[in-house]
């Protein structure tokens, strides 16, 4: 159960990326008052956890809906993650996990980001839908209630740290920089270049074995 949690949290950390995803909502709002930021990045979070919460509630019953095995989602899941550790790691945009060019265009004409490009993609984007699928696909919250409230949890203890990286993005900026926060990217890349291919062995595995 800890090592779910455990991975979840880092996994979750690593995709959403906090401190990257700061620079980005500071490049949306600039030149709106405190008061405006504060408001897009609650109205933003509040928006994306719900969108998350939906696919941590509704994830398993979307899969066997869809008639996809909880093996063949591994292997494209970690896929995806891999494609997406990448992109961190050379430090590329991609719509993954941040917003195209055509899409930054659209987005400065827009007063209000909160669900575009806010809440998706930057927040609950295609990484962090795939992560919360993955964790919970085969778990029934009636059978296994204590690991569901754990990963519920954990799920919005990184939402609120992401909150908290939004409201203080200015100083985040000051303090870090654009290559201090492209460093961090790189790594956490790294890390879950290695998660990603866990996913992928372990759908392999069973798929072909069973197991």
């Amino acid at each position: 159960m800890l090592d779910q949690l455990v991975t979840l949290f880092v996994t979750l950390l690593v995709v959403i990326d906090p401190v990257g995803v700061a620079p980005m909502f500071a490049a949306l709002t600039r030149g709106g008052a405190d008061r405006y930021r504060r408001r897009m990045a609650l109205k933003g979070t509040a928006i994306a956890t719900l969108i998350m919460l939906f696919f941590l509630f509704t994830g398993d019953a979307l899969l066997r809906f869809l008639g996809i095995s909880l093996a063949a989602f591994r292997v494209s899941g970690g896929a995806l993650l891999f494609l997406l550790a990448i992109d961190m790691v050379f430090a590329r945009p991609s719509g993954l996990r941040s917003t195209t060019v055509r899409e930054q265009e659209e987005a400065q004409y827009k007063e209000d980001i909160s669900v575009f490009p806010l809440a998706f993609p930057l927040l609950a984007g295609p990484g962090a839908l795939t992560t919360i699928l993955l964790t919970t696909s085969g778990l029934r919250p009636q059978d296994q209630p204590l690991l569901f409230l754990g990963l519920l949890g954990v799920l919005l203890a990184v939402l609120a740290l992401t909150l908290a990286c939004l409201l203080l993005a200015p100083r985040l900026m000051r303090l870090l920089g654009a290559t201090g926060a492209n460093v961090i990217d790189r790594l956490l890349g790294v890390i879950l270049a290695a998660l990603a291919v866990q996913f992928v062995l372990e759908g392999l595995r069973a798929g072909l074995f069973g197991a």
